[in-house]
């Protein structure tokens, strides 16, 4: 089984319904390429602007159940393809950084908002998710297991471990930063450490302190009858606005798996206390 998947690496408008009428045209694209899935770059209906002002925030928040949201959910159900569309969610005390996943038939099967919030810059202004989900799609062919992290989730392993240990097989990433080597690098990192599937969107080139650079890893290190290592990159967009795709061989990823040497099968849980203690416990 492959599991195709779309990035949608775009420039935001100035609008909401710029924004909408923008993703709708690339979620329409992804489709005429056979993606199961259309993931959009962090926080789409506001192309990631977070003004430092409380009132002007909340007004730009929008709720999970409004016009913006369920038209992709709609159109979900339309075009038979899955949408991962990402919004600033309206949410007291503050908003969320958030991702729904509507599946093909349009059902909502995962609603995740950003643990890992950056509470040293802008995002001091947003709440934080409270935990980490997985969820199966559907893609009319089979079954694969789906979780999400966003952006900065990306820098602690916790994340991707929990996502792993609840059964994710490909986590689906919105991003909005530039990718250099090091944070390209956690990405596999993830990716190898826990033997799954990681894939990113990003902003393009044109969008403040973004680059592009979409990345799918597919989480094999390393194959029984192949020597040697092989590159688990199958994509590395370019700079430039697009929808690129990838195809991640379920197949292969599950064979690989049940060979585990990284993942659940070796770890020591009952030696980690110290990872559940916070700073101050430690202090």
């Amino acid at each position: 089984m492959k599991f195709k998947i779309a990035l949608l690496q775009l420039l935001p408008g100035k609008t909401l319904e710029e924004q909408l009428n923008k993703g709708i045209e690339a979620c329409r694209k992804a489709s005429e390429t056979g993606a199961d899935i259309a993931l959009f770059p962090e926080m789409w209906s506001d192309g990631y602007y977070l003004p430092q002002d409380e009132e002007k925030i909340k007004a730009l928040a929008i709720p999970s159940d409004g016009e913006f949201v369920q038209s992709f959910r709609n159109l979900a159900k339309e075009l038979k393809i899955a949408i991962g569309i990402t919004f600033l969610e309206k949410h007291d005390p503050k908003p969320l950084n958030s991702v729904i996943f509507f599946d093909r038939n349009g059902d909502a099967i995962l609603h995740y908002s950003k643990v890992h919030t950056c509470d040293f810059d802008d995002e001091k202004m947003l709440s934080s998710g409270e935990d980490f989900y997985v969820a199966d799609l559907d893609t009319g062919r089979g079954t694969v297991k789906i979780g999400s992290m966003i952006c900065f989730d990306r820098e602690f392993p916790e994340s991707a471990r929990i996502l792993m240990l609840k059964g994710a097989e490909v986590i689906l990433a919105p991003n909005a930063c530039p990718m250099e080597i090091n944070r390209l690098s956690a990405l596999r990192t993830r990716a190898y450490e826990n033997m799954l599937a990681v894939a990113t969107c990003n902003y393009p080139e044109g969008q403040p302190d973004c680059n592009g650079h979409s990345t799918v890893f597919d989480g094999v290190a390393w194959l029984r009858d192949e020597p040697g290592v092989r590159d688990m990159c199958i994509l590395e967009a370019p700079g430039a606005e697009g929808v690129y795709t990838a195809e991640i061989d379920m197949d292969m990823l599950r064979s690989y798996r049940e060979n585990d040497v990284m993942g659940d099968k070796y770890r020591h849980p009952e030696r980690y206390g110290i990872m559940i203690e916070s700073g101050k416990d430690k202090a």
